[in-house]
């Protein structure tokens, strides 16, 4: 879609409601529909750009994001199960077994034996992947609240109650279509 704007401070998409125009075939839609469409795009690109200049501070450290992720989790949380670090960071079982082969060759965290289940495994971290760890957390965390500064703090309350009522309804929905059988 183009955003170009126009000479009256409008863009194509905003041309005419419930017409979603720049593109070679324009679709007609409610006012509602292409407002979720808009809120999508925006969110999805605020949410890449973010995301973007994350890893990059993350790969400084020479880690990827899921991997600095699994870190984090371990740090704040102590050892969990492999199943559980995998719902918190969400990856595929198989994605976290991996990640966690590759931070185990790193000597960032080891496999600890569950003492009531022989097939269950919990990842906890190293002394260095600890060290690590924390030592790069609090300059994480400051580059995130510098990525998100361009809204108030209470713009970020207000943000992270609407986004947080907008996933909920959108894992409500999801079940529903899968009580339906769709």
């Amino acid at each position: 879609m183009i955003d170009q704007p126009e000479s009256n401070g409008t863009t194509l998409r905003d041309a005419e409601p419930g017409i979603l125009a720049g593109s070679a075939h324009p679709l007609e839609v409610d006012a509602r529909t292409a407002e979720s469409l808009k809120l999508w795009v925006v969110l999805s690109r605020a949410q890449a750009a973010v995301s973007a200049h994350v890893a990059a501070d993350v790969q400084r450290s020479g880690l990827t994001l899921t991997e600095f992720a699994i870190l984090e989790a371990l740090y704040h949380r102590g050892a969990m199960l492999l199943g559980e670090v995998q719902r918190r960071i969400l990856v595929s079982s198989g994605g976290i077994t991996f990640l966690v082969d590759r931070l185990v060759a790193k000597g960032l965290v080891e496999r600890q034996e569950c003492p009531s289940d022989r097939r269950a495994r919990y990842a906890a971290l190293t002394p260095d992947g600890e060290a690590l760890i924390a030592r790069i957390f609090p300059g994480h965390a400051s580059m995130i609240a510098r990525a998100v500064s361009t809204l108030s703090a209470e713009e970020q309350q207000v943000a992270v109650k609407l986004l947080r009522r907008l996933g909920r309804g959108a894992v409500a929905l999801a079940r529903e279509d899968v009580n339906e059988g769709g």
